[in-house]
């Protein structure tokens, strides 16, 4: 008997610490709750990520605007989206890595009863501001997606919504956001990776987004577009101090995704080259940001190889130290592009004071500086004729979108919707007689293939809307 009442008596004693035998099944090494702060800083980093990498699994649209060349695999400049599932990917990292979490971020912040109203209401605009930015970048990718009835995990096949009544939604949703900022409150603090939790920063950053929103239809609607641009202009960012940037640190996973793929440090991979694409034009204009950007192939020279084809990698510039640095930050929205939109904004009438020069001016002695080079080295930049905004080539699209181009150099994705946007500069597909078919650029991405087969009945409806889920087939924005 004693026996066994010295088993049982210690069973009896513990069990006796927890309320059920569900406290039994709870994994030490796992969070079971996560905070609200942590799940707004996890889907910073997802967005920024997503848009940052250059893994050809994840983000070709370096390619896409000719910014690189490929050594070997040329599925990616020649515009294969099937090979590999980098539509799928970056899918799942803005719905299931930041909107996801966004959405629980939100739901936990509404909650809790301790937060102060300034700050929940702060809480409450940084996370909706950042659910219009990733939003927008999956109808500016895809075009329509699942809106309405999506991160619903109730509903598994979520209907697509069309992209510009989703893109209006967005402009309230946007709107809502800013006029809960109480600038001088706090919000998330530390847990903003972007602004230390500054609402005025947020507010700077929330209406340049509905700055850049509003061009984005300028084509379309152009009065709509000049109410969105007036109403953002007065606050949005004006110096690069303000520029939306998300800080690496030195050690994987968090450092930079270019060093993750490209770095010695953590990579031998030899996958790309400069694309003789950006390295002439830079070249003809002696651009001064070249050594930021490129390697050298000797001393003071800069080639790009031949995009769309093999290209030896020791024979052409590589991307620079600077931006491999695993600490090298990432830009979200910056001052320079600012001032682009700005300068057109002046261009089609828009009253957002100075003038279209002047925007103009700014943005890329913005961009130079930022990048390295000095206010003397922007001054001779600009005082070239290729460049000077009165006797640069071409119309203000033109002018703008050329010099754009060269400044969004390490933002791919953005440099593709501004090219698709504004029609410049004239980039041209690979062709040739190895080229079997005629190719296009891409403007616009396919659907994820698993959405074929999960969600069959209702991406047959929104591949329909683009030709059979072409990639050649315009988003609603894209008039010309």
């Amino acid at each position: 008997m004693k026996k066994i009442l010295m088993v049982i008596l210690p069973l009896v004693l513990v069990t006796a610490c927890v309320d059920s035998l569900d406290d039994w099944n709870i994994d030490q090494k796992r969070a079971s709750v996560v905070p609200a702060r942590t799940l707004f800083t996890n889907s910073l980093k997802s967005v920024t990520d997503i848009l940052t990498t250059p893994n050809v699994n994840s983000n070709n649209y370096r390619m896409f605007v000719q910014y690189w060349a490929t050594t070997t695999y040329l599925d990616e400049p020649r515009y294969n989206m099937t090979q590999r599932l980098y539509s799928e990917n970056l899918w799942n990292a803005i719905y299931r890595d930041a909107l996801s979490d966004l959405k629980e971020s939100k739901r936990l912040v509404e909650a809790d009863a301790s937060l102060v109203p300034a700050v929940k209401n702060n809480q409450l605009a940084l996370i909706g501001i950042m659910e219009v930015f990733a939003w927008n970048v999956l109808i500016n990718t895809f075009g329509d997606v699942p809106y309405s009835e999506a991160l619903d995990p109730a509903n598994s096949l979520p209907k697509y919504d069309d992209a510009q009544d989703i893109f209006n939604d967005l402009l309230t949703r946007l709107d809502a956001a800013l006029a809960l900022l109480t600038p001088g409150e706090p919000s998330f603090g530390a847990a903003d990776l972007i602004y230390s939790g500054s609402a005025a920063k947020w507010q700077m950053f929330g209406n340049s987004l509905k700055l850049k929103m509003g061009m984005l239809i300028a084509d379309v609607d152009a009065a709509k577009a000049e109410t969105i641009v007036e109403a953002a202009a007065p606050n949005v960012i004006a110096s690069s101090a303000d520029n939306a940037r998300f800080p690496y640190i030195s050690a994987p996973p968090n450092n930079n995704p270019l060093s993750a793929n490209l770095n010695p440090l953590f990579s031998s991979r030899e996958d790309f080259v400069i694309a003789s694409t950006i390295v002439d034009a830079m070249n003809d204009l002696d651009d001064p940001r070249r050594p930021f950007y490129f390697t050298e192939t000797e001393p003071g020279v800069y080639e790009g190889g031949d995009y769309g084809f093999s290209n030896t990698y020791a024979d052409f510039s590589h991307v620079s130290a600077k931006i491999i640095e695993p600490t090298f930050e990432a830009l979200l929205i910056d001052y320079s592009e600012v001032e682009f939109l700005l300068a057109e904004a002046v261009e089609r009438g828009f009253d957002v004071g100075g003038t279209a020069e002047e925007h103009y001016n700014n943005a890329i002695e913005a961009s130079i500086l930022y990048w390295g080079g000095t206010e003397d080295e922007a001054d001779d930049y600009l005082a070239q004729p290729e460049v000077a905004y009165a006797t640069a080539a071409g119309d203000y699209k033109e002018k703008i979108g050329t010099q754009k181009w060269i400044a969004l150099y390490n933002r791919g994705w953005d440099a593709w919707v501004e090219w698709r946007r504004l029609d410049a500069p004239t980039l041209l597909p690979p062709s040739g007689p190895s080229i079997p078919n005629e190719l296009f650029i891409p403007v616009r991405m396919i659907f994820p293939v698993r959405e074929q087969t999960v969600n069959t009945d209702q991406w047959e409806t929104a591949a329909a809307k683009y030709a059979s889920d072409s990639p050649n087939s315009k988003l609603f924005w894209d008039a010309n």
